[in-house]
């Protein structure tokens, strides 16, 4: 109490010293802050599949595309339309960091034919057609190639699009702003749609720093109106936002000063502290008001000292098992979450030491705040807080009965939890980017795609005609899903080969029966061609294949079902001395969905059960332990019931939930058994020992979940729906944690006699 006192009176140090460790956080944001926009860095890159993805990815020369989609209305076989299609081809192809081979459109695409020497390959145009016969020469010629109608021209002609390849270390800001002002260009009387993983990398990059800057305004806002609404104290209300706006400051500069970037996810941190932040001081000033209550004429020292000895511990207690919940999340292989985990563990004990810090130093400088009472009723055993605790004692059969109801409907809710990897779901239903990306996926294969990749014991496996009948029938089954917009494979070449030979005639666009025939094709081909076509759907021994699935959604749940169909072909491929193994953005996708479902089940289990055991060491009562984890248990059953019933799925946000209810959930459980302790040493009655601690941890608990539930529900006005539905879900939790402990938890304390079973208690 002494030591304390006396460090009071080094305030004005204090204060210096935190703004000026502050400043050098500040300048770090300042210089070394990025966003990081590459989907690709957001998972493991040594997990065994995304190695397995990337070896098959630089064998074939699969790279994310950029789409760009050119409609007219009447038609895209005009002289006007055509001319456009040639010429941003060539300026796709003379842009920095794109490759002219790389660059697709009906401009650059190969024409497979047959003529009087055998097969030729030519380009569909050159020049751009002006007469009407040449203009129908090219639609026939179009029209007769299964490999490019529907695939590069839409099916009613209106449309096509030019497929522009990149490496993910060409994707910039200013490459993305470069695309889009490129398109614009090129706009009227056609209208240009540009998609593709990269769009959506660069759209996420760019809203989402203009959404934090949007949220944390509005978040300061409801935290202003709503801490003035309970502290009614101005100071106390700046104080508490000193306190979260330094942890904030602080959890960023870390982050630069380590050079970790922040990721979409790390944008909702400001929210996050913001909203827990504020709770350390609103114990702090709950106390504090209710000594000056009792001794009105304290010195200032005095009150702040006994707010420190009476309220450290229960504040360290809570912040702790705050910063656990977080910290659990490092258990997950996904970058985002596991970075979020650590940096708001770190920006939660952040909050602790300036609540404790801080708080204490401002007030010593600006003086005790004035709280208006407002006709406050003095602690009795006659108040609202007391009658409720009685009500909850006299009708615990039914409490106990409902509580059960809701358990059982949430684990109903749970069996129908799903995961959603798709990134396109970080946008609103009627953004511009996911319209094009649904005007693409309606015209033509697909925007998303999955490589089934096929690998022989021998060379030359893939000119055997068995086994490019397997692959053909395998790309027929693919293609009958409803998701499945189109496949593309070795056999394709084959196929047309093999009709063009024979008069163009339809039945022969089938794999021959003849290994030399094949053989013979892919020879002429060489010849004819250009070979490094060949190159991204086979290897140059002829030993491992790809096959391309066009996607027309890129969540999970379609990736799976096309998954599921391959593998019903594994033990046919086998038979032939053919392994199958999955590469490209789907596949990829799929597997980070995985990812998250295993990190949210290993980070809840084992945030669960360190707070138990924190919690049961902090009481020396492993009891105690078990009964706080029940909010929090119930909580979490309540938060995935819910997403079950309301079919919201656990994506990259909303994995984040479970931890943040545990870590933030459990503060109710800490202050209220502290308190509880403390008045059953005072009173050694159960009953007064109830009213009183309803009264005050409970009204503190109260205002405490009101500031948390208030800070998140300011994500409504996001513009991104994961981050809306994160608060919806973290503000029902909050709300969930909260009348579990003044109900459930409280109850089993009740019954079970904690602390009335000895008179003695010991001190921690």
């Amino acid at each position: 109490m002494n030591f304390v006192k006396k460090l009071l009176g080094y305030s004005w140090l204090i204060l210096i010293l935190i703004i000026a460790v502050t400043a050098v956080f500040v300048f770090a944001m300042k210089s070394n802050s990025r966003m990081e926009t590459d989907l690709d860095e957001y998972m493991p890159q040594k997990h065994p599949a995304f190695v397995y993805s990337s070896q098959a990815e630089e064998l074939f020369g699969i790279k994310d595309g950029i789409i760009f989609a050119i409609e007219n209305e009447d038609g895209i076989y005009n002289e006007g339309t055509l001319q456009k299609i040639k010429d941003l081809t060539k300026d796709l192809q003379s842009m920095d960091g794109i490759e002219k081979s790389d660059v697709t459109s009906l401009y650059t695409a190969d024409n497979i034919v047959g003529s009087e020497y055998g097969m030729e390959v030519n380009a569909f145009y050159s020049r751009v057609p002006k007469s009407e016969e040449k203009l129908q020469q090219l639609r026939d010629d179009v029209r007769s190639n299964d490999m490019i109608y529907g695939r590069l021209v839409s099916l009613d002609e209106t449309a096509t699009i030019i497929i522009a390849e990149i490496d993910d270390y060409v994707f910039t800001e200013d490459f993305y702003n470069q695309v889009l002002e490129l398109a614009d260009s090129y706009e009227g009387p056609e209208t240009l749609y540009v998609a593709g993983i990269p769009i959506v990398e660069g759209t996420l990059g760019k809203l989402a720093p203009k959404d934090m800057k949007t949220m944390a305004p509005i978040v300061i806002a409801i935290i202003i109106i709503v801490l003035l609404m309970i502290l009614r104290s101005v100071k106390g209300t700046i104080l508490n936002l000193l306190v979260v706006l330094f942890s904030t400051v602080w959890t960023f500069g870390l982050m630069a000063l380590l050079n970790i970037p922040i990721y979409s996810v790390s944008t909702m941190i400001p929210v996050m502290l913001i909203a827990i932040g504020v709770a350390y001081g609103i114990h702090l000033f709950n106390h504090l008001e209710l000594y000056l209550q009792k001794n009105p004429q304290a010195e200032k020292r005095d009150a702040l000292a006994d707010m420190l000895k009476h309220m450290w511990k229960p504040v360290l207690m809570a912040a702790v098992t705050t910063a656990v919940g977080f910290v659990s999340l490092v258990t997950s292989e996904v970058f985002p979450v596991k970075y979020f985990g650590l940096f708001t563990a770190f920006g939660v004990l952040s909050a602790l030491f300036f609540a404790l810090v801080l708080i204490p130093a401002g007030l010593m400088v600006v003086g005790l705040p004035k709280f208006r009472k407002f006709g406050r009723q003095q602690p009795t055993t006659d108040n609202f807080a007391s009658r409720f605790a009685n009500r909850i004692v006299k009708h615990r059969i039914m409490t106990i009965l409902l509580t059960v109801f809701v358990v059982a409907l949430s684990i109903y809710g749970i069996s129908r939890v799903w995961i959603n990897s798709s990134f396109l779901a970080n946008f609103e239903e009627d953004s511009d980017i996911v319209n094009t990306d649904r005007f693409i996926n309606e015209n033509f294969a697909g925007t998303s795609s999955l490589n089934i990749v096929l690998e022989a014991d021998e060379p030359d496996k893939f000119k055997d005609p068995d086994v490019l009948k397997l692959v053909d029938n395998l790309q027929g089954k693919l293609e009958s899903l409803e998701m499945v917009g189109d496949t593309f494979s070795l056999a394709d070449f084959i196929n047309r080969m093999n009709m063009v030979m024979n008069e163009d005639r339809e039945e022969y666009s089938i794999i021959p029966d003849s290994n030399e025939m094949i053989a013979q094709y892919l020879l002429l081909y060489e010849m004819s061609g250009d070979p490094e076509n060949l190159i991204s759907v086979v290897d140059y021994e002829y030993q491992t294949l790809n096959l391309t699935a066009q996607m027309k959604s890129d969540d999970s749940r379609t990736i799976r079902t096309a998954i599921d169909v391959v593998e019903g072909y594994r033990q046919d491929f086998r038979n032939l001395g053919v392994e199958i193994n999955f590469a490209g953005t789907g596949y990829k996708g799929l597997v980070f969905s995985e990812l998250i479902l295993k990190g949210q089940i290993s980070s809840l289990i084992m945030s669960i059960l360190i707070v138990i055991v924190l919690v049961s060491f902090m009481f020396r009562n492993f009891i105690i332990g078990l009964i706080a984890s029940v909010p929090i248990l119930i909580t979490t059953l309540i938060n995935f019931g819910v997403m079950g019933l309301l079919n919201v799925p656990l994506g990259p946000t909303t994995a984040l939930i479970s931890s943040i209810a545990v870590g933030i959930g459990i503060d109710y459980a800490i202050h209220f058994i502290d308190r509880y302790r403390a008045y059953s040493i005072e009173t050694g009655d159960k009953n007064k020992t109830a009213g009183l601690t309803m009264y005050n941890t409970g009204r503190a608990i109260m205002f405490n979940a009101v500031v948390v539930i208030s800070g998140f529900l300011a994500l409504l006005f996001s513009m991104f729906p994961p981050n809306r539905q994160l608060g919806a879900l973290v503000s029902l939790n909050m709300f969930s944690s909260f009348i579990g402990t003044l109900t459930i938890m409280f109850l089993l304390m009740y019954m079970s006699n904690t602390y009335f079973k000895t008179k003695k208690l010991n001190a921690i």
